[in-house]
């Protein structure tokens, strides 16, 4: 979700460029003034309570702005993103996007200022007020409500100036290179997005062989931790005595071990352009501690996708691939089979159902042949690289 904020001084050229920003990244714009306005039309009950303050006289209060703002990135849960027009206009107010941006598990991208000197200001909205008929397009109006933007905004700057999240650009040049300007900065942070890949799907879905084949297509890093585990174990590191330990007396390798795995390959490696999980979370207290380790790194999941297999193919693949040796523990009964398709139908379904409730997984038929359903699985891939754009 690319999430943007807009600013500029009455006159910068807000509005046009606005517009670009909407078309271009199909992003959803939010102008605080037009969806106070809407719910005051629709006579809802937060329309009904922003009235209320505007007939007495006063400014709508955060309280309700920021209720407005909630429920409009709600209803909109498959945006590219949001332009925020307006908001924030106060430091207080740049708390509460920042928190908000928490609750609903995304972030603000960049604060984009495109700077006007105040006299250029003054004569573009002069020159406006002559065609466009405004009462408040008269110098004495233009220059009050100027100062009022440059007191309340500059803390506002100060705030997102110190995130590193800060962009000005020059609104003093053509239009057209105004946009270029503005253009560059988003590309910029756009290039700095991983996109990651958590591929779900039962024992003998495929999961490995098209993870390692979508790393090598997309320039992705393939994540398997239990391949990791094993090389652990082989290299005999001090992680991989404790697995092997772990293994001896049947336990399950600790959180804490999965962990360093896993922060260590976020770490260490460069110049990819996302990372491809497989075989981590298998359980919810997993599924917290990878969104929490990508958070950490300022990124987070972009795709869940589901390989989804008829239980009786399941059932034939693991055979056949035990048979071949294909499988660590060697040829497996089908006892054994049935008790590996069970363990995951008890831990590892509830995590697919937590991510279902607050992202989308994709399910993805993993029948017929590998470049059948590779092909199945690189189409949702590039679909969800493009709207990254």
């Amino acid at each position: 979700m690319l999430n943007i904020a807009l600013f500029g001084p009455p006159g910068a050229g807000k509005g046009t460029q606005s517009e670009f920003l909407i078309n271009k990244y199909k992003l959803f714009y939010i102008s605080t003034g037009e969806l106070l306005r809407k719910e005051m039309a629709n006579n809802t009950k937060l329309g009904r309570d922003a009235q209320s303050f505007i007939a007495a006289g006063k400014l709508v209060s955060d309280e309700i702005i920021v209720q407005i703002i909630e429920q409009t990135i709600t209803e909109n849960p498959h945006a590219n993103g949001f332009l925020f027009d307006g908001f924030p206009r106060t430091n207080v107010q740049a708390y509460i996007l920042q928190g908000l941006m928490i609750k609903l598990h995304t972030s603000l991208n960049c604060l984009i200022s495109i700077h006007v000197p105040e006299e250029l200001s003054v004569s573009r909205l002069l020159s406006r007020g002559q065609t466009s008929g405004r009462l408040d397009d008269n110098e004495i109006v233009i220059r009050k409500r100027l100062k009022e933007y440059y007191d309340k905004t500059l803390p506002v700057i100060d705030f997102y100036r110190e995130k590193g999240i800060f962009y000005e650009v020059d609104g003093t040049i053509e239009v057209k290179d105004v946009t270029k300007q503005i253009e560059a900065v988003i590309e910029g942070e756009l290039s700095k997005r991983l996109f990651n890949i958590l591929l779900f799907g039962y024992p003998g879905s495929g999961r490995g062989y098209i993870g390692k084949a979508l790393a090598e297509k997309f320039g992705l890093e393939f994540v398997a931790t239990g391949r990791i585990l094993d090389q652990e174990i082989l290299n005999r590191t001090d992680i991989g005595k404790h697995i092997k330990e772990a293994f001896a007396e049947g336990q399950l390798v600790p959180d804490e071990i999965a962990i360093r795995i896993i922060e260590e390959r976020l770490e260490n490696s460069k110049n990819v352009k996302g990372f491809i999980f497989k075989g981590f979370p298998r359980t919810l207290v997993q599924s917290y501690i990878l969104d929490a380790l990508l958070q950490k790194h300022e990124t987070k999941l972009s795709k869940i996708i589901e390989l989804v297999v008829p239980p009786l193919d399941l059932i034939t693949r693991l055979d056949e691939r035990s048979q071949n040796h294909e499988m660590q523990e060697g040829e497996l009964t089908t006892a054994q089979i049935v008790k590996r398709l069970r363990e995951h139908e008890i831990k590892t379904m509830p995590v697919i159902e937590k991510y279902r409730q607050y992202n989308h997984v994709v399910q993805i038929d993993g029948q017929g042949t590998f470049d059948e359903v590779f092909q199945r699985v690189s189409l949702e891939v590039e679909s969800g690289m493009k709207n990254m754009s």
